[in-house]
């Protein structure tokens, strides 16, 4: 036997059993709006039609079709709610269209561990239904929301994800989904470089219920922009909305912060972590260190508008 044969067997059989069990969840997404065209990835998640994509793949669609997989069946969809600070959204087709598909089940994406098996499905470059695979390659990755905002918690992998694959699962040795694929780096090409991005199955979790009954998501908004501090634990002011929360506080660019809420602040993104905890109204302690002196500002979040300031 070829040394090293059998692993590469054994993980070939995953990734089959892994294609067979979630493939017929899995749809081609196209959209109109106006005089152009756009396409993508989705899954369903309930057995009433209800469809996961990306909302960058859907927004401003006049119209919406997915392709089943029985046979390739086209059927219209219903953009049902887009959230862009998470890049998700929620389309449905009829519920007799979806009759006999098994949604796919979430994972907790918390307990999801570098090294882990990582496959996605989709619909890359206008082929038909198409699997990847490889591992995850990083957890608790930031990436740009098509807002501008940061969505937190981002797995990196680096199964092969191209333009096409928006919006389709990134699914687990077990066929659960950990993440939604919504981005991948580039090196100027437009193709993958092995470092793709999905959102989070938590977050899809606490997003999608909400847009599926029609709420608009409504975040918890501090007006600031923050980065790194070079030696230290913490998170640099950058910037301060002019008039925001945080300007009327007192936070100052340059102030260093070191806990919000109570909740120890190590890096920029666990600023953004503790304001999406809080509510948009409520008031939170924001301490801060400032010319070497500490102090304890108290500012009242506002509601994230639709796009960075």
């Amino acid at each position: 036997a070829v040394p090293g044969a059998a692993p590469a067997d054994s993980r070939s059989r995953t990734v089959r059993a892994v294609y067979a069990a979630a493939s017929p969840s899995v749809v081609s997404v196209r959209v109109r709006s106006g005089g152009s065209a756009a396409s993508g990835t989705g899954f369903l998640i309930d057995s009433d039609g209800t469809i996961v994509t990306n909302a960058h793949v859907v927004s401003g669609a006049q119209e919406a079709q997915v392709r089943l997989d029985d046979g390739g069946r086209d059927v219209d969809a219903d953009v049902i709610g887009t959230d862009a600070s998470s890049d998700l959204a929620v389309i449905r087709v009829d519920r007799d269209d979806a009759d006999g598909i098994r949604p796919l089940a979430l994972a907790d994406s918390e307990r999801v561990q570098v090294g882990d098996l990582a496959v996605a499905i989709g619909y890359p470059l206008g082929l038909d239904r198409t699997a990847t695979a490889g591992i995850v390659s990083g957890v608790g990755r930031q990436i740009e929301a098509p807002n501008g905002f940061s969505i937190d918690k981002v797995i990196q992998t680096d199964a092969p994800i191209n333009p096409g694959n928006s919006g389709g699962p990134l699914l687990d040795s077990a066929g659960r989904v950990i993440g939604v694929n919504s981005q991948i780096a580039t090196a100027g090409g437009g193709g993958s470089v092995g470092i793709g991005f999905a959102v989070p199955a938590n977050t899809v979790r606490e997003v999608v219920p909400r847009l599926r009954q029609g709420q608009s998501i409504r975040r918890a908004f501090l007006g600031v922009s923050t980065a790194e501090v070079p030696f230290g634990p913490g998170a640099a002011v950058a910037q301060v909305v002019p008039s925001g929360p945080g300007d009327a506080a007192g936070l100052r660019e340059g102030d260093v912060i070191r806990r919000v809420g109570g909740r120890d602040v190590r890096a920029p993104e666990d600023v953004g972590a503790a304001v999406e905890a809080l509510k948009p109204g409520e008031r939170v302690d924001v301490e801060v260190e400032r010319g070497g002196a500490r102090d304890t500002l108290g500012v009242t979040l506002g509601t994230r508008p639709e796009r960075t300031p």
